[in-house]
């Protein structure tokens, strides 16, 4: 499972979530999360479910095979 880092950018900022929130509620550092959206760095399965959950969206919506 690849992250789309557009796709998670677009729908936090449509969100109102900030990258502080987003570490926040997945429990990752907002410095890893700012690298998987602009594509260097990937992220494990979990991590990606993770973040879907925090936006509240399908994990399909922000991977690529999605």
């Amino acid at each position: 499972m690849t992250p789309n880092g557009t796709a998670i950018r677009s729908i936090r900022t449509a969100s109102k979530v900030s990258l502080r929130q987003l570490a926040l509620r997945t429990g990752r550092h907002r410095s890893f999360l700012s690298r998987v959206e602009r594509g260097l760095s990937g992220a494990s399965t979990e991590t990606i479910q993770s973040i879907a959950q925090a936006l509240n969206v399908p994990t399909a919506a922000i991977t690529r095979e999605g």
